[in-house]
């Protein structure tokens, strides 16, 4: 998903693109023109949960609208974004190979500062007026981006905290409580170590509670100011590590060693950016059935996924079809589904009607998993310079037990 570095020299210096190609009058009109078009859906394959769900909705949409779907299976997004701008540099400006792309973060940036993408069109789409966009930003906001109706959301990822309920009835509900929590628990917490993503997100998450303006953490780290903005974060760690499992001197690696830990009862709380992972675990047996989720009072950090289309789609009316669909409450709450997915919805269940809302009120989450009003507000992830930034300095301070 990151591998962009040759890409980035690529796009350096590029034309912006052509004239933009008008939306249909209605949305009538694009599903007309949508029919007998078939999709080149780019999106990663690794998971076969995943994949089937693909081809569910591509069924679906050719059923219902005449649009056929070919997942091109992708091992890394990049690799679809590169073929779109190997294109745009070779004057195609129509007729595109990419219809559709499973996209997010330092690719759309690339793809929208470079005139890659079509668009806006998102708010044409009919569901789109479900999304929810006031509790999670990050359906507006890609990594700090403006989408501007050149995305359409479909999945969200939050972190949460899971926890052993019979070692720890009530959980902390704020980053200063965990630290309350650990003074008078000693041993019984740790994190993964940065780089690791769940590590990083936890320096992300303590760092957004405990910075003296958080809006900071929304534009390109200053070097003037990085110092005096994670000063609260520093010394908050330097209080937590010493109570931590085996006294901050030694972290688990990822997530799966710190879920060992939390199955073992070495510590009472492990962490992940997956809502449904508990419910997951203990239906595999690696975590006890007394093991739940929970999140704090003030919102946790999570980021949307997206679906984009290219600039020079050839099947731009089928893309869009496609999308709306997979912005439905039905595709949604399928997709929500541990049993198909387990991947969070974007939609807001107040905006839905009754009927809508139940499909997912009578979803089987799992046992330790919350429902998307419990897990609360969705707060946006930093500057990404903010993450290279924070990884930097806390492996000059804390790296190898330091």
């Amino acid at each position: 998903m990151r591998a962009l570095g040759i890409l980035a020299i690529m796009l350096t210096g590029m034309i912006a693109g052509g004239a933009p190609v008008a939306l249909a009058d209605t949305w009538e009109e694009t599903v007309t023109k949508a029919r007998g078009q078939t999709v080149f859906w780019n999106a990663w394959a690794g998971d076969e949960r995943i994949n089937a769900y693909i081809a569910w909705a591509g069924e679906q949409v050719k059923n219902r609208y005449g649009v056929g779907v070919r997942h091109v299976k992708l091992s890394d997004t990049a690799e679809a974004v590169s073929r779109v701008a190997a294109e745009k540099a070779a004057g195609r400006e129509t007729g595109g190979s990419v219809d559709l792309i499973w996209i997010n973060g330092e690719n759309f940036a690339a793809m929208k500062r470079n005139d890659l993408l079509f668009g806006p069109w998102t708010e044409n789409a009919p569901n789109y007026q479900f999304v929810d966009t006031i509790g999670k930003k990050t359906t507006t906001i890609d990594f700090t981006i403006p989408v501007d109706g050149l995305e359409a959301p479909w999945g969200m990822a939050q972190f949460v905290f899971m926890y052993d309920s019979k070692s720890l009835p009530t959980p902390p509900t704020s980053i200063k409580g965990l630290l309350n929590w650990a003074k008078q628990n000693e041993g019984r917490f740790t994190y993964p170590q940065p780089p690791n993503f769940i590590g990083t997100t936890f320096l992300k998450q303590a760092l957004i509670e405990l910075v003296e303006d958080s809006t900071i953490l929304q534009n390109e780290v200053e070097a003037n100011k990085f110092t005096a903005a994670t000063k609260p974060l520093w010394d908050y760690l330097d209080v937590l590590h010493p109570v931590m499992w085996r006294s901050g001197k030694v972290f688990p690696q990822n997530g799966p060693a710190q879920h060992r830990l939390l199955d073992d009862g070495e510590v009472d709380i492990a962490l992940s950016f997956q809502p449904s992972e508990a419910s997951s675990l203990i239906a595999r047996g690696a975590l006890p059935d007394s093991v739940r989720t929970f999140v704090l009072d003030g919102g946790t950090v999570g980021n949307t996924s997206f679906l984009a289309i290219p600039f020079n789609a050839k099947a731009r009316d089928g893309a869009m079809v496609l999308a709306n669909f997979l912005m439905s409450s039905e595709a949604q709450a399928r997709k929500q589904n541990p049993e198909f997915w387990g991947s969070g919805t974007v939609l807001a269940m107040d905006k839905l009607p009754i009927t809508e809302q139940n499909r997912f009120a009578n979803l089987k989450l799992g046992i330790a998993t919350l429902s998307p009003k419990d897990l609360g507000v969705t707060l946006l992830e930093p500057h990404t310079s903010w993450v290279t930034a924070l990884e930097a300095a806390w492996a000059e301070r804390y790296a190898a037990g330091k």
